[in-house]
């Protein structure tokens, strides 16, 4: 199958079912899609940016039609490579963003903390993004916006919904495989805000955003349904769960969870049983418009019989 590279001059800011398809996939085609960082790429690799420089939501690419998706399949994505595309990442501070800030939502009577902007260079000898000797972390890659459009509404592509949007969740990565719903003709699958690490919850609302090439491939699950994100690593099936508070994601994460292990051959108790003994539950984000969370479980334990 030949290798597709999709790479818009203008990006989307919107992930839904109204917007016209910027190509069009066949499934099992591999397809390398390029990236603009979570800034729209309007920085440049100097120390000295702007602590105001304006943050836009998500830059997408897409929307991409899958040729054949229709309604109630499962759009399966082998999540091949993640590429850097220049040697520099960039986080930053912003007044109401932030898990630990007061925040429009989040009143309080503390004032908004001071903006700043960090520019971490990679080091090819250490595999490290590097500020200074204390701000310098490990190339830990994975894509934060992933979706399909939802078959009536359009989100801000900063919003993660049913049908993926902003994740953040970390185990969206090279070596794993992402399954998301379709809900719209097509598809209309979207892609960006590519991070070079981040930790559990995107506390201060931005990782260490990067431009990058990111390799994928797909398939169609036909007349498979699924109604939130799932993945698969070499070890473990998670479930992605969206939502305010952050008690009803987590309700989420772990009856669809529960759910999948039914699918599996088990007895919904039991399943519950299991989930309930050997669940890794952790928190993608909790700085968007919806906080989400991950459940996930060995598949020691999945695959019994």
């Amino acid at each position: 199958m030949r290798e597709i590279h999709v790479e818009p001059k203008d990006y989307a800011y919107v992930i839904g079912p109204s917007l016209e398809p910027i190509a069009t996939v066949q499934p099992g085609e591999t397809v390398a899609f390029f990236t603009h960082d979570a800034f729209c790429d309007m920085l440049d690799s100097n120390d000295k940016v702007p602590a105001d420089i304006h943050m836009p939501p998500c830059p997408q690419v897409g929307p991409v039609r899958i040729e054949g998706a229709e309604p109630g399949d499962t759009l399966k994505i082998e999540i091949i490579s993640i590429e850097r595309v220049r040697d520099w990442a960039v986080s930053a501070y912003r007044q109401e963003l932030g898990a630990v800030v007061p925040t429009n939502t989040t009143r309080m009577l503390s004032g908004p903390i001071p903006e700043k902007t960090f520019i971490y260079h990679f080091d090819e000898a250490t595999g490290k993004y590097r500020y200074n000797d204390k701000l310098n972390f490990d190339w830990e890659p994975f894509i934060g916006t992933i979706g399909c459009a939802h078959g009536l509404n359009s989100f801000m592509s900063i919003t993660p919904f049913e049908n993926g949007g902003n994740m953040d969740v970390p185990d969206v990565k090279p070596g794993n495989t992402l399954y998301l719903p379709v809900s719209c003709p097509g598809a209309n699958f979207s892609i960006g805000d590519c991070h070079g690490r981040q930790g559990q919850g995107e506390i201060c609302g931005t990782a260490l955003e990067i431009a990058a090439k990111v390799t994928l491939k797909f398939e169609l699950i036909k007349g498979k349904t699924i109604t939130w994100p799932r993945i698969e690593s070499d070890t473990e099936i998670m479930c992605v769960g969206a939502a305010k508070p952050m008690e009803d994601a987590a309700r989420i994460a772990l009856c669809e969870l529960i759910g999948w292990l039914v699918e599996l051959g088990w007895d919904e108790m039991e399943a519950y049983q299991a989930v309930s003994q050997c669940n890794k539950l952790y928190v993608g984000s909790m700085v968007n418009p919806n906080y989400v969370m991950v459940a996930k479980i060995d598949k020691e334990i999945a695959y019994r019989k």
